[in-house]
């Protein structure tokens, strides 16, 4: 069991902590960390948690060996990076960060005091994410040619916050919130972006705004895609991958639609699964474990499925994304 800190405990922190706290063997959270201490107090101990209202007291814990961020955007680059000096595994949530030179600088801090970083992504997770990757391997869908997405819900609407607004935090419409998923799934699918050309049409600014954002993307290996979000508007989900031979779809948490050459459709309807659980699990396993044998001393350790090469490639996209919007003009991805 590793034993970790929750670093943020707002909406999306408590989302975390109600996944895992009594429920996953492999991890748990011993420590919250937030600036509202007396108002997290009740369901700091309903989760059994301490507080505290103190990043670096949370550091300072030999018995925690893992860091989960749920804080503002701006702040990731630098936790990531003290949370890796510090020897503690580190969870961010997405976006890693907002910058890809700072993707780079928290990446290889992690890598150089050999602890496990991960992001939060829990999209990648949805059994209709999994299912679309499987399908991808068995080759179906014959030359693959275009990729399509689009990811929208009114979560500005339901759960506003002060960072919803700001063109800092929240750049580019609904990147952070939403888009975000959509360039990490096309990163995993066909590889890093080259160019990208982006809008934001906005009709209303200030608090629960409306606005939809679409971006056009050339990959480095020529292949073209686009993908879209809007906020606020009921929540919808689809990754849309096109072959010569067949087209995979998937749609919302769930559901996976294969169209073939020749008329054939098969639809895929899979079970429920709690993806914020899956990839905290995913990243426990991921951090070392020693065991021993008798006189036999072994790590277990299974990969993060989404691997630091990925997540610097989906900040290098974003940050290019959000270039584009500023710009007005197509942006080429740093490589």
């Amino acid at each position: 069991m590793i034993n970790a800190a929750l670093i943020g405990m707002g909406w999306w922190g408590k989302n975390i902590a109600q996944s895992i706290q009594h429920k996953s063997k492999d991890i748990q959270f011993t420590l919250g960390v937030t600036k509202e201490v007396n108002e997290t107090r009740d369901f700091a101990n309903s989760m059994s948690m301490e507080l505290s209202d103190s990043f670096e007291y949370a550091l300072q814990q030999p018995d925690i060996k893992a860091i989960v961020l749920a804080t503002p955007h701006s702040l990731h680059a630098e936790q990531i990076i003290a949370a890796a000096k510090a020897g503690k595994h580190v969870f961010c949530e997405k976006p890693l960060t907002l910058h890809y030179s700072q993707a780079v600088q928290a990446i290889d801090a992690c890598a150089s005091n050999q602890v496990v970083l991960a992001v939060g992504q829990n999209k990648h997770f949805w059994p209709s994410m999994q299912k679309l990757r499987e399908l991808v391997k068995s080759n179906i869908l014959g030359q693959l040619l275009h990729i399509e997405g689009h990811y929208s819900n009114d979560h500005s609407t339901k759960f506003f916050s002060d960072w919803r607004e700001s063109p800092t935090e929240s750049p580019a419409g609904g990147l952070t919130g939403t888009g975000i998923h959509l360039i990490e799934a096309f990163v995993n699918l066909m590889g890093p972006a080259a160019q990208v050309s982006a809008i934001v049409s906005s009709q209303r600014s200030g608090p629960d705004p409306r606005d939809s954002t679409s971006v056009s993307v050339q990959f480095a290996n020529g292949l073209s895609g686009y993908f879209a979000m809007v906020r606020a508007t009921p929540i919808f989900y689809r990754v849309h991958l096109f072959g010569d031979q067949a087209s995979i779809e998937a749609i919302g948490e769930n559901e996976v639609v294969v169209r073939y050459k020749g008329g054939r459709i098969d639809r895929h309807v899979l079970p429920p699964l709690d993806s914020v659980r899956a990839e905290l699990e995913a990243f426990a396993k991921a951090i070392p474990k020693d065991f021993h044998m008798g006189d036999i001393s072994q790590f277990v350790q299974v990969d993060y499925p989404i691997s630091p090469l990925q997540m610097g490639q989906t900040i290098a996209m974003f940050e290019s994304i959000v270039n584009s919007v500023e710009t007005g003009q197509s942006i080429q991805v740093p490589q």
